[in-house]
């Protein structure tokens, strides 16, 4: 008898403990204002809209090539976190528009696998087609803790760099800069220094198609398009960056002759709506 309310005992206090469960990483998905419709996953089942959570997909990591081709992404739905450094992903992924894209923003509270030492990030973000998937990144992977997102899809795939201003000049801690106070030289001083990161090589004058500097978010943006060299032969890069704060932010979107040929203008579309909130 006693054996037995021991067990008793046991299941019961088994069965009170709260069900945890880890967040997942979503796909986008169209929701429909119907209640009893079905949601629409890409490459997964159609599930009720009451459901909080979608099938993420592969978790492949890519890993001894060149930044910009390594795997990427990350799809989840509109967050309200709490303030303060929280690992791990968090939702940040709208609904899919009417173009067949989603928006992405950085959740406030996400910490990355930036370490120990830093601060809040001011929110980013970028549009990114229906049904891309996140990659897991990882201290160790080529970029290491500067890395804080990829993504990846049939159309190519994308990594969001955020490095300290101080990587690039010496403009004190806490500074509050853009890129025209961080780069005296202007686009082509920031491409020059940082595009062997993203390609493997040094950039050839014949390989920088197009460079630009617009203006997002009332901060200056330097765009370009880059055409691969012996490393990444036929790749089309697409690079965003902008600063605020203490921060540079980067976004590299990578594709194959094919996948360009393909979808050149989605790509285009994911490089130029990369913003960043101005603190």
């Amino acid at each position: 008898m006693m054996m037995m309310a021991a067990n008793t005992l046991t299941t019961a206090r088994r069965s009170s403990r709260p069900s945890v469960r880890t967040p997942s990483a979503q796909r986008c998905r169209v929701i429909k204002n119907n209640a009893s419709s079905k949601s629409l996953v890409a490459g997964s089942a159609s599930r009720d809209d009451s459901e909080d959570e979608v099938d993420f997909g592969r978790r492949a990591v890519l890993s001894g090539v060149p930044l910009a081709i390594a795997g990427l992404a990350m799809n989840t739905q509109q967050a309200s976190a709490i303030q303060g450094l929280v690992a791990g992903r968090l939702p940040g992924l709208s609904e899919v528009d009417s173009d067949g894209f989603c928006k992405y923003t950085r959740p406030e509270g996400k910490s990355g696998g930036h370490g120990v030492g830093w601060s809040e990030i001011p929110p980013y973000s970028f549009k990114v087609p229906d049904g891309w998937d996140e990659k897991p990144t990882s201290i160790a992977d080529l970029g290491g803790a500067e890395v804080d997102l990829r993504f990846q899809g049939t159309e190519g795939d994308l990594a969001v760099i955020v490095a300290p201003v101080l990587r690039f000049r010496d403009v004190g801690f806490n500074a509050d800069v853009n890129l025209d106070q961080i780069f005296d030289g202007g686009p082509k001083q920031l491409i020059t220094g940082f595009a062997p990161e993203i390609t493997g090589e040094p950039l050839e004058d014949e390989n920088l198609l197009r460079m630009e500097k617009v203006t997002a978010n009332n901060l200056p943006k330097y765009q370009y398009e880059i055409l691969g060299g012996d490393k990444l032969p036929g790749h089309h890069l697409l690079i965003s960056a902008t600063a605020t704060r203490n921060r540079v932010y980067i976004i590299t979107v990578n594709a194959s002759a094919n996948q360009w040929r393909k979808n050149k203008d989605k790509l285009l579309k994911i490089a130029e709506s990369f913003a960043v909130s101005k603190a």
